[in-house]
């Protein structure tokens, strides 16, 4: 008897699993389908899931209409680059406070936590102002400080979980045998620790390509991401949904593919460095 209802929890916790999973997956299929829709097949009412006449044309239209290798160029440049100078902060800073903590060290992991609180149009103004005042408005190295700056204290946070996962018997052996805190950093910390710096660095890279809000509000013609591409399908005629459609699919399959082959890593960052 235990047996069977063990298994029917089993099944019903399945079933679950697929439809909030059906749910999620849901609005990027229909936008999938929709890219290749004519604008006529994407108003149609009822709409008509699978497109009654399939065409090439809307991925055709982006390239040519709004250039999308050189937004494509500009989401690899800023991603990479705020992600690189994100790790080359965020390390040795959780670094110190793993393992030289102070009293203030959970006090400022706090404080740096909270600043993800603050919604990020709180702090536009000032920010244009600064990017205005230094000649930096629709610049890649505007993005890549800002998405850096915005990273930076979840990164600290998993890189600070997962330094503090290193027994600490290990770091004095090292020490006892001589090794320089560059040694001790080097040959004992960063290889027991290269997994999740690398998970932690994947994720970086994840929330930097899909940010969406500085994109819009610090770039115009020259530093546009993959995010401006999209907003730029909707005019004050209207939407164009299957254009819209086409370059929200250019934009997502990137990362898709990246983090279907990294999801290991992810995964791996996600749990162990966001739980503590």
């Amino acid at each position: 008897m235990a047996r069977t209802v063990s298994t029917q929890k089993k099944w019903a916790w399945t079933i679950l699993a697929w439809a909030v999973a059906l749910i999620i997956f849901f609005p990027i299929m229909w936008t999938f389908l929709t890219a290749f829709k004519t604008e006529g097949d994407a108003i149609l009412f009822p709409p008509a899931f699978f497109p009654p006449h399939w065409t090439l044309e809307n991925f055709f239209e982006v390239q040519a209409r709004s250039d999308y290798f050189r937004h494509f160029f500009n989401s690899v440049v800023i991603s990479v680059g705020s992600t690189v100078l994100c790790l080359l902060v965020a390390v040795p800073a959780a670094w110190s406070m793993a393992f030289s903590p102070t009293k203030h060290t959970k006090d400022i992991l706090m404080w740096m936590l909270s600043t993800k609180m603050m919604p990020a149009v709180g702090a536009l103004v000032p920010v244009y102002v600064i990017a205005q005042t230094m000649h930096l408005l629709d610049t890649t190295f505007a993005l890549v400080v800002v998405f850096m700056l915005g990273n930076l204290p979840l990164m600290v946070w998993m890189l600070y979980s997962h330094f503090k996962d290193i027994p600490p018997e290990i770091l004095e052996a090292a020490r006892m045998d001589g090794a320089s805190l560059l040694t001790e950093f080097r040959h004992v910390i960063l290889p027991l620790a290269m997994g999740g710096i690398a998970s932690t660095g994947l994720l970086c890279l994840v929330l930097a390509w899909n940010e969406a809000f500085w994109s819009l509000n610090l770039t115009a013609a020259n530093a546009g991401t993959l995010a401006a591409l999209i907003a730029s399908y909707s005019s004050p005629e209207g939407l164009f949904w299957s254009k819209l459609s086409a370059a929200s699919v250019l934009a997502i399959a990137p990362i898709v593919v990246f983090g279907w082959f990294s999801q290991k890593q992810l995964v791996q960052g996600l749990t162990f460095g966001a739980v503590k």
